[in-house]
């Protein structure tokens, strides 16, 4: 069994409404953290652990990403892009992208506004010897959204703690709320799973097969962790990511 992941996903095609003003002009992974883009910074985040080999969702300012991708010769990566005529959010954008993936056992997807320096190395290790269908990176961290996981680590729901609604497929006599940090480790069995169609979640993907299948948390709490979503924590970010 291959220990190591040769590809990645990097999710890319969102409006970024949370980033205005910048977002009316620019895609967010071109948002800018001391001199390097976040597309950048992610590109040679997973160079770090030798993955070289990422597709790049787009919509939103396509062709400025494109564009960025060409002049700097995909920073030392091949990139490939994954064009989208509409925004098919994270799981609608992977499946549009699932032909890339064909030949792994294996892939990496993450979402281009996080920034992170766990170790991946670490996380592929956790997921092989579990043996998981997906691994998903997750803190303890407060957010208004959180995963349900069991004493296994097995995912067994979604909790919005705002709205109180409760997704459980998953039985377990504890649940523990974890907050999802944006990075997945994916078997590519779970490609041909996937029976939604059109524009949808990766979460609603992860519940619908929940029951059946072990969907697994990596906790990497003690490591660095920013979404970068929104103006002020781009600016915190500056001093977290030189």
């Amino acid at each position: 069994m291959k220990q190591n992941i040769h590809k990645a996903m990097i999710l890319a095609a969102g409006f970024g409404t949370r980033l205005k003003p910048f977002t009316d002009k620019h895609p967010k992974a071109l948002a800018v953290v001391n001199n390097k883009t976040l597309l950048q910074r992610n590109i040679e985040y997973l160079q770090q652990f030798g993955i070289e080999n990422v597709i790049v969702n787009v919509h939103h300012f396509a062709e400025q990403i494109i564009a960025a991708v060409k002049e700097n010769n995909g920073w030392g990566s091949n990139i490939t892009i994954s064009k989208e005529d509409e925004i098919l959010e994270t799981g609608g954008g992977l499946k549009n992208a699932a032909w890339y993936f064909k030949e792994e056992e294996n892939f990496l997807l993450m979402n281009v506004d996080m920034l992170t320096d766990l170790s991946i190395q670490a996380m592929i290790q956790q997921h092989i010897q579990t043996k998981a269908l997906a691994t998903l990176a997750v803190t303890d961290r407060t957010s208004s959204r959180y995963l349900l996981f069991d004493d296994a680590n097995n995912l067994c729901g979604w909790r919005n703690k705002q709205t109180q609604e409760e997704k459980l497929p998953r039985n377990a006599n504890t649940l523990q709320e974890k907050a999802f940090s944006g990075i997945h480790i994916i078997n590519t069995d779970l490609l041909n799973l996937i029976h939604q169609q059109g524009k949808f979640s990766m979460i609603d993907v992860y519940l619908s097969l929940a029951a059946q299948h072990n969907i697994k948390c990596y906790q990497h709490s003690h490591t660095k962790l920013i979404d970068v979503g929104k103006p002020e924590n781009l600016q915190q970010a500056a001093t977290m990511f030189l």
